[in-house]
């Protein structure tokens, strides 16, 4: 039954953050699931909630959508999560912990430096691939393919709706074709089921909210808010992590 809470209660918060700002699901669910489930369960756990979360947002995808600006990371991610989904077979519950929790302790810190951090203007569509391969990689290993492309389109400067439009598609894509692979890889066995119910259910009102709140409520300081205790989380998953080695 704590099991069942916990996958519920990840799913919920998780799905109101990735409504509102348009990212973070997989960062805010394995705050919770890193503790309870294995990896070869949370990851599609992860993909196939923030997937129903992004299909929900999808009608937010129309402002500053360009199809050009996009198929950079496309290409580059779709190379990324084969790889991603191999190295998953490999990784044991304390190394995920430790790499999760390394994850938010980079990554959060650096969103809210983000607005003082240097834009970055070279290296073209190249450097966007590979960006798009790094997320990949990181989708199929985890399903956490947002965080390298969404704070790389904040260092690339885009207008705020330009950035959702871009790592929003790139998250729906990748999350389908992971989905897949896990498929294809033999990962989603029948346990899957009761996981993916209850995660299903769990995200519908929550991302909903969350998508209507986007254009009403200012997310900055909330933002925030969430970044900082995703850092204490990841904190936590760090030291957790060490000692079990």
């Amino acid at each position: 039954m704590e099991l069942w809470l916990l996958l519920a209660a990840g799913a919920c918060a998780a799905a109101f953050v990735q409504g509102l700002a348009g990212f973070g699901f997989g960062l805010v669910a394995m705050a919770f699931w890193s503790w309870a489930l294995p990896p070869a369960m949370a990851a599609p756990a992860v993909v196939f909630g923030s997937l129903i979360g992004q299909l929900l947002a999808v009608r937010s995808l129309r402002h500053g959508f360009d199809w050009r600006r996009l198929a950079p990371f496309l290409l580059g991610g779709l190379l990324g999560v084969p790889l991603g989904v191999a190295l998953l077979r490999w990784v044991d519950p304390a190394m995920f912990r430790f790499g999760v929790g390394l994850v938010l302790m980079v990554y959060c810190p650096a969103m809210l430096l983000a607005s003082e951090l240097p834009r970055i203007t070279r290296g073209g569509r190249a450097a966007d691939a590979l960006a798009g391969w790094l997320s990949g990689i990181m989708g199929g290993f985890g399903g956490l393919p947002g965080p390298v492309v969404t704070l790389w389109c904040m260092l690339r400067g885009w207008p705020r709706d330009q950035q959702r439009a871009v790592f929003q598609s790139f998250n729906l894509a990748m999350h389908g074709i992971t989905l897949g692979s896990y498929a294809v890889a033999g990962l989603l066995t029948p346990r899957m089921a009761p996981v993916f119910g209850i995660v299903g259910i769990a995200v519908l009102v929550p991302a909903l909210v969350g998508v209507h709140l986007y254009r009403r409520f200012s997310d900055v300081t909330f933002r925030r808010l969430v970044l900082v205790l995703l850092t204490l989380s990841g904190l936590a998953l760090v030291v957790a992590g060490v000692r079990s080695f």
